[in-house]
C-alpha cells in the first residue's frame, strides 16, 4: 500500500526476521538491511524506533519499531505506546504525512489483539503529529476485528 512511510514491527537486532519484518525486507530488497547494519550496528531497544529508506517498497521511508515481546514477559503497555509515539515523532522529523502500520507486537510476540488495537488507536489519536493519514494493514481476521472495534470506540 503506497504511503510516505511504512512502519515495520522489527526485532531489536534490526536484522530482518519473520512476519511483518520479513515481508518488508523481502519486498524492499537488500538495501534496507544494508542501511540498518550500517546505521544501527547494535540494533535498538524495545519501545524505540529508527528509520531507513524504503528500497523497492512503495514508500520513501521505513520506520522500524521494536515492540515488546508479551510472551517473554514484556507486558508494560507503555512500551507498546512508545513504539507508536516514536514512529510518529520520526515521521514528523522526516516530513511524512501518510503511513501504513502493522499491529505491533500482536503477532508472534503474543500481545492480546484487542489490547494491542486499543493501545495503537488511542496512541495515534492522542499524539500530536503532522501525519494526516495512518492506515493499519492487518492480515489476520482477529486483528482486523480488534482494530475495527478500537476505531469504532471513537475516543
Amino acid at each position: 500500500m503506497p504511503a510516505d512511510a511504512i512502519v515495520n514491527a522489527a526485532h531489536h537486532a534490526l536484522r530482518g526476521g519473520g512476519g511483518v519484518d520479513g515481508a518488508i525486507h523481502r519486498a524492499g530488497g537488500p538495501e534496507i538491511l544494508a542501511e540498518l547494519i550500517e546505521r544501527y550496528p547494535n540494533g535498538t531497544p524495545t519501545g524505540t524506533a529508527v528509520w531507513t529508506t524504503a528500497g523497492a517498497l512503495p514508500a520513501t521511508y521505513v520506520i522500524h519499531v521494536v515492540g515488546p515481546n508479551y510472551n517473554a514477559g514484556q507486558r508494560d503497555p507503555a512500551l507498546l505506546e512508545s513504539c507508536y509515539r516514536n514512529a510518529l515523532r520520526i515521521a514528523d522529523e522526516l516530513g511524512v504525512h501518510t503511513m501504513t502500520l502493522p499491529a505491533v507486537s500482536a503477532g508472534i510476540y503474543g500481545w492480546p489483539a484487542q489490547s494491542a488495537a486499543d493501545i495503537a488507536v488511542r496512541t495515534l489519536r492522542r499524539t500530536p503529529t503532522n501525519v494526516t493519514k495512518g492506515t493499519f494493514c492487518l492480515v489476520e481476521p482477529r486483528l482486523y476485528k480488534a482494530f475495527r472495534n478500537a476505531t469504532a470506540a471513537g475516543e
